[in-house]
């Protein structure tokens, strides 16, 4: 079987981990006043932190327009594809799912099969490359959408933010919460599971990759634990450290900055990890 794998730019996955596994990545964008930018594509992650504490008003994110999606499923259908299986972040999340599933309806050459991950960032990225190892082992569309459906109620999503504003601003908590969290210097953690989002209120930020650790702890026995951040190195060193009895031996632990898509709700020095439960 030919099975392509298809997903979108908020899955962080490392470029050389995409070229790998012959995975093809759809950008979401960017909204900068009077410009777009493609996610992950025109505008550097670095550029982008650096900027985000400036901008006036806050950049707002897109999915991609559905001819992308159909575009991209005609291609590969072009090019030998016998199917697509096509994994996005969380519906809860993004509209990325509904647009990707107007364009597989279009498609009659192959089928084309849209999954909800119910997650993000690498928890995406997790459910994308096992779907792409499996396709690269020749299992057919049917095996692979069941693995991943099999395998979604066991990833999840934990981090520490730095502040609530970006979460205010973009939408994501009330209004309330973030002038609260502003008083009171809260720092926020969040759990994304099973297309779940939920905010927990810490004092500190010490206190927050505190519970995010315990969180994940919590989990008891893991096949994959990776890390992501959004442009904070030293801050993701001290998670790793905190969390370092907790990867599993035989786990090369992935590493993930943010794609702006996502920073851009959870602003700059926000630190997470991202748990694959085990069977």
């Amino acid at each position: 079987m030919n099975i392509k794998i298809v997903t979108d730019s908020t899955c962080d996955l490392p470029s050389e981990v995409v070229e790998s596994h012959d995975i093809i990545v759809v950008p979401c964008y960017i909204n900068l006043r009077e410009r777009s930018y493609l996610d992950g594509v025109e505008m550097s992650r670095q550029e982008f932190y650096e900027k985000l504490p400036t901008f006036d008003p806050l950049p707002t994110t897109s999915a991609p327009g559905s001819a992308s999606f159909s575009r991209t499923y005609h291609h590969l259908a072009a090019q030998g594809a016998r199917g697509v299986i096509s994994i996005h972040v969380s519906s809860t999340w993004s509209n990325v799912v509904n647009v990707a599933t107007l364009a597989a309806r279009e498609i009659k050459e192959i089928p084309v099969a849209v999954i909800d991950s119910g997650t993000l960032t690498l928890g995406l990225g997790h459910l994308v490359m096992a779907a792409a190892c499996a396709a690269q082992s020749g299992r057919s569309l049917m095996e692979i959408r069941e693995q991943v459906a099999g395998m979604i109620p066991r990833v999840w999503v934990f981090a520490a933010l730095d502040t609530l504003e970006y979460l205010q601003r973009s939408g994501r908590v009330s209004r309330l919460m973030s002038s609260l969290g502003g008083l009171l210097q809260i720092k926020p953690v969040l759990c994304i599971h099973n297309g779940v989002i939920e905010v927990e209120k810490m004092r500190t930020f010490g206190k927050a990759v505190q519970r995010v650790v315990e969180r994940v702890r919590e989990l008891g026995l893991l096949e994959q634990l990776s890390l992501v951040h959004s442009h904070a190195i030293k801050k993701l060193e001290d998670l790793r450290n905190q969390a370092q009895a907790l990867f599993p031996l035989e786990n090369t632990a992935l590493v993930g900055e943010v794609t702006p898509a996502i920073g851009v709700h959870a602003g700059p020095g926000a630190v997470g990890l991202v748990g694959v439960k085990a069977l």
